[in-house]
Protein backbone atom coordinates (compact mmCIF):
# COMPACT_ATOMS: atom_id res chain seq x y z
CA UNK A 1 0.00 0.00 0.00
CA UNK A 2 1.49 3.47 -0.73
CA UNK A 3 0.63 6.05 1.95
CA UNK A 4 -0.82 9.54 0.78
CA UNK A 5 1.84 12.05 0.99
CA UNK A 6 0.67 15.34 2.46
CA UNK A 7 1.57 18.70 1.48
CA UNK A 8 2.28 20.30 5.30
CA UNK A 9 3.44 23.38 6.37
CA UNK A 10 7.40 22.90 5.56
CA UNK A 11 6.79 21.94 2.39
CA UNK A 12 4.57 25.39 1.99
CA UNK A 13 7.48 27.40 3.20
CA UNK A 14 10.13 25.95 0.56
CA UNK A 15 8.17 26.34 -2.10
CA UNK A 16 6.86 29.48 -1.51
CA UNK A 17 11.08 30.24 -0.64
CA UNK A 18 12.11 29.06 -3.87
CA UNK A 19 9.62 31.21 -5.82
CA UNK A 20 10.61 34.18 -3.79
CA UNK A 21 14.12 33.14 -4.69
CA UNK A 22 12.88 32.90 -8.64
CA UNK A 23 11.54 36.07 -8.77
CA UNK A 24 14.36 38.10 -7.43
CA UNK A 25 16.19 36.59 -9.97
CA UNK A 26 14.35 37.43 -12.69
CA UNK A 27 13.18 40.93 -11.23
CA UNK A 28 15.89 42.27 -9.60
CA UNK A 29 13.41 44.70 -8.01
CA UNK A 30 11.99 42.55 -5.85
CA UNK A 31 15.04 41.86 -4.00
CA UNK A 32 14.83 43.92 -1.30
CA UNK A 33 15.30 41.74 1.46
CA UNK A 34 18.90 43.17 2.41
CA UNK A 35 18.23 47.30 2.64
CA UNK A 36 17.20 48.73 5.57
CA UNK A 37 13.53 49.76 4.70
CA UNK A 38 12.92 45.86 3.83
CA UNK A 39 8.82 45.09 4.92
CA UNK A 40 7.63 42.54 7.13
CA UNK A 41 7.55 40.10 4.25
CA UNK A 42 10.96 40.37 3.25
CA UNK A 43 11.92 40.68 6.73
CA UNK A 44 10.46 36.66 7.39
CA UNK A 45 12.12 35.96 3.90
CA UNK A 46 15.43 37.32 4.67
CA UNK A 47 15.63 35.05 8.19
CA UNK A 48 14.13 32.35 5.73
CA UNK A 49 16.82 32.85 3.36
CA UNK A 50 19.27 33.20 6.28
CA UNK A 51 18.16 29.76 8.00
CA UNK A 52 18.16 28.11 4.61
CA UNK A 53 22.12 29.40 4.64
CA UNK A 54 22.84 28.04 8.19
CA UNK A 55 21.32 23.92 7.56
CA UNK A 56 22.97 24.12 3.98
CA UNK A 57 26.59 22.48 5.69
CA UNK A 58 24.19 20.31 7.43
CA UNK A 59 21.97 18.64 4.81
CA UNK A 60 25.13 18.66 2.61
CA UNK A 61 27.31 16.87 5.48
CA UNK A 62 24.27 14.55 5.71
CA UNK A 63 23.49 13.61 1.90
CA UNK A 64 28.01 13.11 1.59
CA UNK A 65 27.85 10.83 4.28
CA UNK A 66 25.00 9.19 2.63
CA UNK A 67 26.72 8.71 -0.43
CA UNK A 68 29.79 7.91 0.89
CA UNK A 69 28.12 5.01 2.75
CA UNK A 70 25.92 3.85 -0.11
CA UNK A 71 29.03 3.68 -2.54
CA UNK A 72 31.12 1.79 0.10
CA UNK A 73 28.20 -0.69 0.97
CA UNK A 74 27.80 -1.55 -3.23
CA UNK A 75 31.93 -1.78 -3.24
CA UNK A 76 32.11 -4.48 -0.01
CA UNK A 77 28.49 -6.26 -1.72
CA UNK A 78 30.19 -6.19 -5.55
CA UNK A 79 33.50 -8.10 -3.75
CA UNK A 80 31.37 -10.30 -2.15
CA UNK A 81 29.00 -11.26 -5.30
CA UNK A 82 32.23 -11.68 -7.38
CA UNK A 83 33.34 -14.73 -4.94
CA UNK A 84 30.23 -16.59 -5.31
CA UNK A 85 30.51 -19.31 -7.83
CA UNK A 86 27.58 -19.89 -9.87
CA UNK A 87 25.89 -23.82 -11.60
CA UNK A 88 23.41 -23.92 -13.59
CA UNK A 89 21.04 -27.15 -13.41
CA UNK A 90 18.74 -28.77 -15.58
CA UNK A 91 15.82 -30.39 -14.30
CA UNK A 92 14.60 -33.30 -16.33
CA UNK A 93 11.02 -34.05 -15.40
CA UNK A 94 9.58 -37.87 -15.24
CA UNK A 95 7.15 -38.81 -17.28
CA UNK A 96 4.50 -39.43 -14.84
CA UNK A 97 4.43 -36.47 -12.79
CA UNK A 98 1.65 -37.39 -10.59
CA UNK A 99 2.46 -35.04 -7.35
CA UNK A 100 0.33 -31.85 -7.15
CA UNK A 101 2.29 -28.50 -7.44
CA UNK A 102 2.28 -28.15 -3.64
CA UNK A 103 5.51 -30.52 -3.96
CA UNK A 104 7.23 -27.54 -5.68
CA UNK A 105 5.72 -25.46 -2.89
CA UNK A 106 7.98 -27.72 -0.12
CA UNK A 107 11.12 -27.70 -2.69
CA UNK A 108 11.05 -24.07 -2.92
CA UNK A 109 10.57 -23.74 1.23
CA UNK A 110 13.12 -26.12 1.70
CA UNK A 111 15.99 -25.70 -0.46
CA UNK A 112 15.87 -22.14 -1.82
CA UNK A 113 14.66 -20.40 1.36
CA UNK A 114 17.64 -19.38 2.96
CA UNK A 115 16.98 -16.34 5.46
CA UNK A 116 19.58 -15.36 7.83
CA UNK A 117 20.16 -12.41 10.14
CA UNK A 118 23.74 -11.16 9.12
CA UNK A 119 25.57 -8.95 11.59
CA UNK A 120 27.11 -5.42 11.65
CA UNK A 121 30.29 -6.70 10.46
CA UNK A 122 29.10 -9.40 8.06
CA UNK A 123 26.59 -6.53 5.96
CA UNK A 124 29.07 -3.52 6.70
CA UNK A 125 32.63 -4.70 6.72
CA UNK A 126 32.25 -8.25 4.02
CA UNK A 127 29.79 -6.88 2.22
CA UNK A 128 27.89 -10.56 2.92
CA UNK A 129 24.30 -10.71 0.88
CA UNK A 130 21.28 -13.41 1.09
CA UNK A 131 21.56 -15.92 -1.49
CA UNK A 132 19.14 -15.56 -4.99
CA UNK A 133 18.03 -18.65 -7.84
CA UNK A 134 16.44 -18.23 -10.54
CA UNK A 135 13.47 -20.38 -12.22
CA UNK A 136 13.80 -20.62 -15.74
CA UNK A 137 11.26 -22.21 -18.07
CA UNK A 138 13.75 -22.10 -21.74
CA UNK A 139 13.00 -22.78 -25.23
CA UNK A 140 16.02 -23.71 -27.58
CA UNK A 141 15.09 -24.08 -31.40
CA UNK A 142 11.63 -25.68 -29.61
CA UNK A 143 13.19 -28.26 -27.26
CA UNK A 144 11.58 -26.94 -23.79
CA UNK A 145 14.06 -27.36 -20.58
CA UNK A 146 13.85 -25.96 -17.16
CA UNK A 147 16.48 -24.94 -15.08
CA UNK A 148 17.85 -23.20 -11.87
CA UNK A 149 20.26 -21.36 -11.87
CA UNK A 150 22.41 -21.55 -8.36
CA UNK A 151 25.24 -20.82 -6.04
CA UNK A 152 27.54 -23.62 -6.54
CA UNK A 153 27.47 -24.71 -2.57
CA UNK A 154 23.77 -25.03 -2.71
CA UNK A 155 23.94 -27.69 -5.51
CA UNK A 156 23.65 -30.49 -3.38
CA UNK A 157 20.78 -29.00 -1.28
CA UNK A 158 19.30 -28.61 -4.52
CA UNK A 159 19.05 -31.95 -5.79
CA UNK A 160 18.21 -33.55 -2.01
CA UNK A 161 15.34 -31.38 -2.31
CA UNK A 162 14.35 -31.99 -6.21
CA UNK A 163 14.42 -36.08 -5.40
CA UNK A 164 12.93 -35.64 -2.23
CA UNK A 165 9.81 -34.28 -4.25
CA UNK A 166 10.05 -35.82 -7.47
CA UNK A 167 12.21 -39.12 -7.44
CA UNK A 168 12.11 -39.77 -10.56
CA UNK A 169 13.72 -36.69 -12.10
CA UNK A 170 17.14 -35.92 -13.32
CA UNK A 171 19.11 -33.29 -12.12
CA UNK A 172 22.16 -32.51 -14.48
CA UNK A 173 24.81 -29.62 -14.45
CA UNK A 174 25.01 -27.43 -18.11
CA UNK A 175 26.43 -24.89 -19.62
CA UNK A 176 24.85 -21.07 -19.39
CA UNK A 177 22.61 -20.99 -22.74
CA UNK A 178 22.66 -17.42 -23.11
CA UNK A 179 26.57 -17.57 -24.05
CA UNK A 180 25.49 -18.94 -27.09
CA UNK A 181 24.01 -15.25 -28.28
CA UNK A 182 26.54 -12.79 -28.73
CA UNK A 183 26.16 -8.98 -27.87
CA UNK A 184 23.34 -7.30 -29.82
CA UNK A 185 24.52 -4.61 -32.62
CA UNK A 186 23.76 -3.75 -35.55
CA UNK A 187 26.33 -6.43 -36.88
CA UNK A 188 25.42 -8.97 -34.84
CA UNK A 189 23.51 -11.88 -35.83
CA UNK A 190 21.10 -11.95 -33.39
CA UNK A 191 18.22 -9.91 -32.55
CA UNK A 192 16.21 -9.99 -28.82
CA UNK A 193 12.94 -8.85 -27.53
CA UNK A 194 12.47 -8.78 -23.86
CA UNK A 195 10.33 -7.22 -21.17
CA UNK A 196 9.99 -7.41 -17.31
CA UNK A 197 6.80 -7.99 -15.37
CA UNK A 198 5.26 -6.09 -12.03
CA UNK A 199 2.04 -6.58 -10.23
CA UNK A 200 -0.61 -4.27 -11.24
CA UNK A 201 -2.30 -4.12 -7.82
CA UNK A 202 -0.35 -3.71 -4.43
CA UNK A 203 2.00 -7.03 -3.09
CA UNK A 204 -1.11 -8.21 -0.57
CA UNK A 205 -2.81 -9.31 -3.32
CA UNK A 206 -1.77 -12.15 -5.15
CA UNK A 207 -2.47 -13.42 -8.51
CA UNK A 208 -4.93 -17.29 -10.06
CA UNK A 209 -2.76 -20.29 -8.21
CA UNK A 210 -2.97 -23.37 -8.83
CA UNK A 211 -5.55 -24.13 -5.86
CA UNK A 212 -7.77 -22.05 -8.11
CA UNK A 213 -7.54 -24.40 -11.00
CA UNK A 214 -7.93 -27.40 -8.67
CA UNK A 215 -4.58 -29.02 -8.93
CA UNK A 216 -4.58 -29.21 -5.02
CA UNK A 217 -6.89 -32.07 -5.61
CA UNK A 218 -5.40 -34.00 -7.20
CA UNK A 219 -8.07 -34.32 -10.36
CA UNK A 220 -7.69 -36.87 -12.87
CA UNK A 221 -5.12 -36.25 -15.09
CA UNK A 222 -7.71 -36.07 -18.15
CA UNK A 223 -9.68 -33.27 -16.27
CA UNK A 224 -6.50 -31.19 -15.43
CA UNK A 225 -6.33 -27.26 -16.30
CA UNK A 226 -3.04 -26.70 -15.75
CA UNK A 227 -2.32 -23.25 -16.00
CA UNK A 228 1.71 -23.96 -17.41
CA UNK A 229 0.44 -26.24 -20.45
CA UNK A 230 0.00 -23.07 -22.92
CA UNK A 231 3.39 -21.69 -22.01
CA UNK A 232 5.34 -25.21 -22.58
CA UNK A 233 3.13 -25.38 -25.66
CA UNK A 234 3.92 -21.80 -26.78
CA UNK A 235 7.74 -22.52 -26.10
CA UNK A 236 7.56 -25.52 -28.11
CA UNK A 237 6.54 -24.06 -31.18
CA UNK A 238 9.31 -22.10 -32.08
CA UNK A 239 11.74 -23.00 -35.02
CA UNK A 240 15.06 -22.94 -36.08
CA UNK A 241 16.46 -20.18 -35.47
CA UNK A 242 14.70 -19.10 -32.64
CA UNK A 243 14.56 -19.18 -28.99
CA UNK A 244 12.52 -18.21 -26.00
CA UNK A 245 13.49 -17.76 -22.37
CA UNK A 246 11.73 -16.80 -19.19
CA UNK A 247 13.18 -16.45 -15.72
CA UNK A 248 11.78 -15.69 -12.14
CA UNK A 249 14.30 -14.52 -9.74
CA UNK A 250 14.09 -14.95 -5.97
CA UNK A 251 15.39 -14.21 -2.70
CA UNK A 252 13.61 -14.47 0.89
CA UNK A 253 12.14 -11.18 1.28
CA UNK A 254 13.52 -8.36 3.20
CA UNK A 255 11.35 -5.57 1.62
CA UNK A 256 10.47 -3.08 4.32
CA UNK A 257 7.96 -0.18 4.69
CA UNK A 258 7.63 2.78 6.22
CA UNK A 259 5.06 2.32 9.61
CA UNK A 260 2.82 4.95 9.33
CA UNK A 261 2.59 7.38 12.44
CA UNK A 262 6.49 7.11 12.79
CA UNK A 263 9.85 8.60 11.94
CA UNK A 264 11.97 5.94 10.71
CA UNK A 265 10.30 2.58 12.16
CA UNK A 266 10.20 -0.36 9.27
CA UNK A 267 7.80 -3.56 8.89
CA UNK A 268 7.68 -6.32 6.62
CA UNK A 269 5.61 -7.84 3.83
CA UNK A 270 3.60 -9.22 6.24
CA UNK A 271 2.60 -6.43 8.27
CA UNK A 272 2.13 -4.74 5.05
CA UNK A 273 -0.57 -6.82 3.82
CA UNK A 274 -2.19 -6.17 7.07
CA UNK A 275 -2.28 -2.57 6.72
CA UNK A 276 -3.55 -3.04 3.03
CA UNK A 277 -6.40 -4.91 4.15
CA UNK A 278 -7.28 -3.09 6.39
CA UNK A 279 -7.22 0.12 4.84
CA UNK A 280 -9.33 -1.79 1.92
CA UNK A 281 -12.03 -2.33 4.42
CA UNK A 282 -11.78 0.66 6.05
CA UNK A 283 -14.65 2.76 4.07
CA UNK A 284 -16.94 0.23 5.22
CA UNK A 285 -15.99 -0.37 8.82
CA UNK A 286 -18.12 1.29 11.51
CA UNK A 287 -17.27 2.13 15.18
CA UNK A 288 -20.08 1.67 18.14
CA UNK A 289 -20.39 3.53 20.53
CA UNK A 290 -17.89 2.49 23.97
CA UNK A 291 -18.32 -0.15 26.11
CA UNK A 292 -18.94 0.20 30.12
CA UNK A 293 -15.09 -1.49 29.72
CA UNK A 294 -14.06 0.38 27.76
CA UNK A 295 -13.50 -1.09 24.44
CA UNK A 296 -14.94 0.36 20.86
CA UNK A 297 -16.54 -2.38 19.03
CA UNK A 298 -16.52 -2.38 15.22
CA UNK A 299 -18.21 -3.43 12.93
CA UNK A 300 -17.11 -4.37 9.08
CA UNK A 301 -20.02 -4.39 6.32
CA UNK A 302 -17.60 -4.98 3.24
CA UNK A 303 -19.48 -5.82 0.05
CA UNK A 304 -19.32 -9.11 -1.45
CA UNK A 305 -17.22 -9.07 -4.31
CA UNK A 306 -14.53 -8.06 -1.84
CA UNK A 307 -14.90 -10.71 0.08
CA UNK A 308 -12.55 -13.23 -1.96
CA UNK A 309 -9.70 -10.61 -2.60
CA UNK A 310 -9.52 -10.38 1.08
CA UNK A 311 -10.00 -14.18 1.95
CA UNK A 312 -6.91 -14.46 -0.89
CA UNK A 313 -4.40 -11.96 0.32
CA UNK A 314 -5.05 -12.79 4.04
CA UNK A 315 -4.20 -16.64 3.08
CA UNK A 316 -1.10 -15.26 1.30
CA UNK A 317 0.33 -14.38 4.74
CA UNK A 318 0.16 -17.17 5.43
CA UNK A 319 3.16 -18.81 3.51
CA UNK A 320 6.48 -17.63 3.44
CA UNK A 321 7.57 -14.79 0.60
CA UNK A 322 10.33 -14.34 -1.56
CA UNK A 323 11.21 -11.34 -3.53
CA UNK A 324 10.30 -11.47 -6.79
CA UNK A 325 12.10 -10.32 -10.28
CA UNK A 326 10.25 -11.55 -13.63
CA UNK A 327 11.80 -11.69 -17.23
CA UNK A 328 11.08 -12.64 -20.35
CA UNK A 329 13.24 -12.50 -23.62
CA UNK A 330 12.34 -13.48 -27.30
CA UNK A 331 15.79 -14.40 -29.14
CA UNK A 332 16.27 -15.10 -32.71
CA UNK A 333 18.47 -15.52 -35.69
CA UNK A 334 17.93 -11.97 -37.89
CA UNK A 335 16.26 -13.78 -40.88
CA UNK A 336 14.33 -16.02 -38.04
CA UNK A 337 12.94 -13.37 -36.07
CA UNK A 338 9.15 -13.24 -35.85
CA UNK A 339 7.16 -10.97 -34.95
CA UNK A 340 3.91 -12.85 -34.00
CA UNK A 341 6.41 -14.95 -31.65
CA UNK A 342 7.18 -11.68 -29.69
CA UNK A 343 4.11 -10.99 -29.97
CA UNK A 344 2.54 -14.03 -28.49
CA UNK A 345 5.49 -14.24 -25.56
CA UNK A 346 4.14 -11.13 -23.95
CA UNK A 347 0.77 -12.89 -22.57
CA UNK A 348 2.09 -16.37 -21.04
CA UNK A 349 1.26 -15.24 -17.66
CA UNK A 350 -2.97 -13.68 -18.72
CA UNK A 351 -4.03 -16.95 -17.51
CA UNK A 352 -3.16 -15.81 -13.75
CA UNK A 353 -4.91 -12.88 -13.77
CA UNK A 354 -7.52 -12.48 -11.18
CA UNK A 355 -8.54 -8.80 -11.87
CA UNK A 356 -10.25 -8.08 -8.23
CA UNK A 357 -6.91 -9.68 -6.39
CA UNK A 358 -3.95 -9.20 -9.08
CA UNK A 359 -2.74 -9.88 -12.28
CA UNK A 360 1.07 -9.29 -13.69
CA UNK A 361 1.68 -6.26 -16.43
CA UNK A 362 4.41 -5.90 -18.84
CA UNK A 363 6.89 -3.33 -18.20
CA UNK A 364 10.56 -1.83 -19.21
CA UNK A 365 9.73 -3.51 -22.88
CA UNK A 366 12.92 -3.19 -25.30
CA UNK A 367 10.78 -0.84 -28.05
CA UNK A 368 10.43 2.31 -29.06
CA UNK A 369 7.65 3.08 -26.80
CA UNK A 370 10.31 2.01 -23.64
CA UNK A 371 10.41 5.32 -21.88
CA UNK A 372 6.29 6.34 -22.74
CA UNK A 373 5.77 7.16 -19.00
CA UNK A 374 3.23 9.96 -20.08
CA UNK A 375 1.45 11.60 -22.50
CA UNK A 376 4.28 13.54 -23.78
CA UNK A 377 6.51 10.63 -23.86
CA UNK A 378 4.00 8.91 -26.27
CA UNK A 379 5.17 11.18 -28.98
CA UNK A 380 8.91 10.70 -28.83
CA UNK A 381 9.64 7.08 -29.85
CA UNK A 382 13.08 6.05 -29.21
CA UNK A 383 15.79 5.24 -32.28
CA UNK A 384 16.52 1.81 -33.98
CA UNK A 385 19.87 2.46 -32.31
CA UNK A 386 18.68 3.27 -28.66
CA UNK A 387 15.96 0.70 -28.70
CA UNK A 388 18.98 -2.19 -29.36
CA UNK A 389 21.35 -0.81 -26.50
CA UNK A 390 17.91 -1.59 -24.73
CA UNK A 391 17.98 -5.24 -25.92
CA UNK A 392 21.71 -5.41 -24.99
CA UNK A 393 21.62 -4.69 -21.93
CA UNK A 394 17.89 -6.66 -21.07
CA UNK A 395 20.56 -9.81 -22.71
CA UNK A 396 22.80 -8.66 -20.00
CA UNK A 397 20.80 -8.70 -17.09
CA UNK A 398 18.86 -11.77 -18.09
CA UNK A 399 22.74 -13.32 -18.14
CA UNK A 400 23.20 -12.26 -14.79
CA UNK A 401 20.05 -12.82 -13.36
CA UNK A 402 20.26 -9.25 -11.89
CA UNK A 403 17.10 -8.15 -10.22
CA UNK A 404 18.80 -7.37 -6.37
CA UNK A 405 22.57 -6.20 -6.43
CA UNK A 406 21.91 -3.88 -10.07
CA UNK A 407 25.32 -1.49 -10.49
CA UNK A 408 25.29 1.98 -8.98
CA UNK A 409 23.40 3.76 -12.18
CA UNK A 410 20.04 2.15 -10.73
CA UNK A 411 20.60 4.45 -7.94
CA UNK A 412 20.00 7.03 -9.85
CA UNK A 413 16.61 7.87 -11.00
CA UNK A 414 15.68 10.74 -12.84
CA UNK A 415 12.07 11.53 -14.81
CA UNK A 416 11.19 11.96 -18.48
CA UNK A 417 12.98 13.02 -20.75
CA UNK A 418 15.91 13.16 -19.16
CA UNK A 419 16.10 9.54 -17.94
CA UNK A 420 16.45 8.24 -21.68
CA UNK A 421 19.00 10.88 -23.22
CA UNK A 422 21.46 10.39 -19.97
CA UNK A 423 20.70 6.72 -19.73
CA UNK A 424 19.40 5.15 -22.58
CA UNK A 425 20.22 1.88 -22.43
CA UNK A 426 19.03 0.84 -19.22
CA UNK A 427 15.47 0.70 -17.06
CA UNK A 428 14.90 0.19 -13.05
CA UNK A 429 14.05 -2.56 -11.72
CA UNK A 430 11.02 -3.88 -10.02
CA UNK A 431 10.60 -6.61 -7.48
CA UNK A 432 7.69 -7.74 -5.85
CA UNK A 433 6.66 -10.15 -2.95
CA UNK A 434 5.01 -13.72 -4.41
CA UNK A 435 4.55 -16.71 -1.61
CA UNK A 436 5.47 -20.08 -2.41
CA UNK A 437 1.74 -20.83 -3.83
CA UNK A 438 2.57 -18.10 -6.72
CA UNK A 439 5.98 -19.10 -7.40
CA UNK A 440 4.70 -23.26 -7.47
CA UNK A 441 1.90 -22.08 -10.24
CA UNK A 442 4.41 -19.76 -12.32
CA UNK A 443 7.07 -22.65 -12.29
CA UNK A 444 6.34 -26.68 -11.71
CA UNK A 445 6.23 -29.81 -14.14
CA UNK A 446 2.88 -30.11 -16.16
CA UNK A 447 1.00 -33.41 -15.90
CA UNK A 448 1.29 -36.26 -18.15
CA UNK A 449 -1.64 -34.83 -20.11
CA UNK A 450 0.72 -32.61 -21.63
CA UNK A 451 2.10 -34.67 -24.44
CA UNK A 452 4.52 -32.00 -26.41
CA UNK A 453 7.21 -33.91 -28.21
CA UNK A 454 10.19 -31.71 -27.49
CA UNK A 455 10.08 -31.71 -23.73
CA UNK A 456 12.46 -33.82 -22.32
CA UNK A 457 11.51 -36.76 -19.32
CA UNK A 458 12.74 -39.44 -18.17
CA UNK A 459 11.74 -42.55 -19.60
CA UNK A 460 11.49 -45.08 -16.36
CA UNK A 461 9.22 -44.91 -13.84
CA UNK A 462 10.64 -47.19 -11.38
CA UNK A 463 13.70 -45.31 -11.52
CA UNK A 464 15.52 -43.99 -8.44
CA UNK A 465 17.35 -41.16 -6.89
CA UNK A 466 21.00 -41.41 -7.45
CA UNK A 467 22.69 -43.61 -4.49
CA UNK A 468 25.63 -41.24 -3.94
CA UNK A 469 23.44 -38.18 -2.92
CA UNK A 470 25.13 -36.21 -0.20
CA UNK A 471 24.01 -37.12 3.83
Amino acid sequence: MEHEKKFGVFEAVVVLLLAYLFLSAVFPSLAIVLSSDANAVNFVFFYLYKGLLAVLPVVLAVVLIYTAHMFWLHYVQARFISGITWVLLEIVPPREVLRSPQAMEFFLTNALYHWSQKSGLETYWQGAVWFWFSLELVSIEGQVHFYIHAPSRIKELIEVEMYAQYPQAQIREVEDYTLAVDKITPDSKWNLWGCEFKYKNPDAFPIKTYVDFGLDKDPKEEQKNDPIAPVVELFSSIGKGEQMWSQIVITPSKKKFHTPGTWFKTHDWVKQSELTIRNTLKEFTRQHPMNPDGTIPKEIRAPGFLDESTKKAASKMMKVGFDTGIRICYVAKKENFDMGHRRNIRLIWRQYAAPMSNQLERFNSTQADAFSTNKIAEFFPLSQKKIMRLADRMLYEYREREFFHPPMRHRIKLPWPISPLIFPNFFHHHTMVMNTEELATLWHFPGRILRVPTLERIESKEASPPPNLPT
